[in-house]
């Protein structure tokens, strides 16, 4: 391949995942604001709901899938924190679109215990405003669909209240674990 044609590739590569970005925060997601309920189902297919967070503080992270070079590093650099975030009496709910066995055989490579709700026809994720149309590489669109979960990271408090909301600028931008661990930490003083 030609240095242009590389050149070329890159920069569309650029422009595809620049023009992705959302606007503005959901104003449902905001600090402050209680966790709309919503409803997914867990690993066993049984259906659970937002509500039932309620008396735990819990990080919920909306990623992509397992296709995702950057929801597998984020899910890397998260196991390196999990143990903190759990021995503060926390929740880690990560909240896909599909397929759930995939995802859970990254948690069980790295031997951490993240719970996972699937919102496999995106409900979740238009519900709460998070919807990136077209966000699926071409590669994949076939098997999961073209839109997809924007990447969003939530701390909510004990009592349902969001207390931390970081949507990514890109697909690439993910917010740093010891930063959830900090907003875990706040939660519990306040």
């Amino acid at each position: 391949m030609s240095l242009i044609a590389v050149a070329v590739l890159t920069a569309a590569a650029w422009l595809w995942v620049t023009r992705r970005g959302l606007r503005a925060m959901p104003p449902q997601l905001k600090p402050g604001s209680p966790l709309p309920d919503f409803r997914a189902a867990d690993e066993q297919g049984d259906p659970v709901r937002s509500i039932e967070l309620h008396g735990s503080p819990a990080v919920l992270l909306f990623v992509r899938g397992n296709w995702c070079p950057f929801c597998s590093r984020q899910v890397s650099n998260l196991t390196q924190h999990y143990r903190d975030i759990v021995d503060l009496g926390a929740r880690l709910i990560l909240i896909t679109p599909k397929p759930l066995e995939t995802t859970r055989r990254v948690a069980e490579f790295f031997k951490v215990e993240f719970d996972f709700w699937l919102d496999d026809q995106l409900a979740v994720t238009k519900k709460l405003g998070l919807l990136q149309k077209g966000g699926v590489p071409g590669a994949y669109d076939k098997e999961y669909g073209k839109d997809t979960v924007w990447p969003t990271a939530m701390v909510v408090d004990a009592a349902g209240i969001i207390r931390y909301t970081e949507l990514s600028k890109h697909i690439s931008d993910r917010p740093d674990p010891e930063t959830l661990l900090r907003e875990i930490r706040k939660t519990l003083k306040t």
